[in-house]
């Protein structure tokens, strides 16, 4: 006798790793998977039902959720089929880039807001369902910024770090009630939004930010994040075939999937774990080696460098 789908409740699906990773779900041959796809702003479906195709309304079904209100979760938990969710992907967030001293304390805490604590809510929503079945799946859409800091990124690497200390420190107790999680941890990711995102701070006025750091800003870390980009940019297909094969598999109590192409740069940490070492490498890469730092990326785009981009 075939074993009941799974429910798979999915943050953040308007676009990009969202989108595709539902998708993917709702298109297992053996149909394993009973996908709830959400988002905000129902708004923006139509791009998620066009690819989900026959699968929507089938193994697939869109819902409303607002991963920063509380409402919004309890109500979307509410709407799903016997209320139990088996698998949980945090994937919702928010990007946020520029001088520190140039962004809003309002804009901050709304990247603090969804990345981390709407994680936090959905995960409190879900747990005791999965407690008292003694089984469960939560996975995590962290990124490589959760391990190490990025220049003009402050706020979005602090989300990121603190989803990775808050899901190390849950794992442990969790594993009592046989529920694991999986820490995924992408490099940057090539989507419409954080294209637009981009551009649209090449043009953005920071007040009260000083002349030089502006320089430093707009002519040397942003066209070096172009090049990250296009070099080293992963497809949303990309990290969902991940996500899937991660979903499939044994668990271990809390793994971790992070891109290999910046094992280099985690090395430095390991080497010297005070961190002055990756701070003083990463400052000379950007700010006086740009050659090299350009050279690395080509190489890594045409596989001179060759790294499996995850591991097992």
């Amino acid at each position: 006798m075939a074993d009941a789908p799974r429910t798979v409740l999915i943050s953040g699906c308007s676009s990009g790793i969202g989108l595709e990773l539902a998708v993917q779900l709702a298109h297992d041959p053996r149909q394993r998977y009973r996908v709830v796809a959400t988002m905000r702003d129902l708004g923006k479906k139509g791009t998620l039902e066009t690819a989900a195709g026959e699968a929507l309304g089938q193994t697939l079904t869109v819902a409303q959720l607002d991963v920063c209100s509380e409402e919004s979760v309890a109500q979307c938990l509410s709407c799903i089929q016997g209320g139990e969710v088996d698998v949980l992907v945090n994937n919702a967030g928010v990007g946020l880039v520029g001088p520190l001293e140039g962004l809003s304390l309002a804009a901050m805490q709304n990247v603090l807001d969804t990345n981390f604590f709407g994680a936090v809510r959905l995960v409190r929503a879900v747990l005791p369902g999965m407690k008292r079945r003694r089984k469960g799946h939560i996975v995590v859409i962290s990124s490589v910024m959760g391990l190490q800091g990025v220049v003009f990124n402050e706020i979005y690497a602090a989300s990121k770090f603190a989803l990775e200390g808050f899901f190390e420190s849950l794992a442990v107790q969790l594993l009592q009630f046989n529920i694991f999680i999986t820490l995924v941890e992408p490099g940057p990711v090539a989507t419409d939004f954080e294209g637009k995102l981009l551009e649209q701070v090449s043009t953005t006025e920071f007040p009260d930010t000083d002349p030089d750091t502006l320089h430093y800003f707009r002519d040397i870390y942003l066209p070096a994040s172009r090049e990250l980009f296009r070099s080293v940019g992963q497809s949303p297909q990309e990290v969902a075939q991940v996500i899937v094969k991660v979903i499939d598999s044994a668990r271990p109590p809390l793994r971790r999937q992070t891109n290999a192409r910046y094992t280099p740069l985690a090395a430095l940490k390991a080497v010297d774990p005070s961190g002055s070492l990756y701070v003083r490498t990463t400052h000379c890469l950007l700010f006086r080696w740009t050659r090299l730092l350009n050279l690395g990326l080509r190489c890594l785009a045409c596989g001179c460098l060759r790294f499996r981009i995850w591991p097992r």
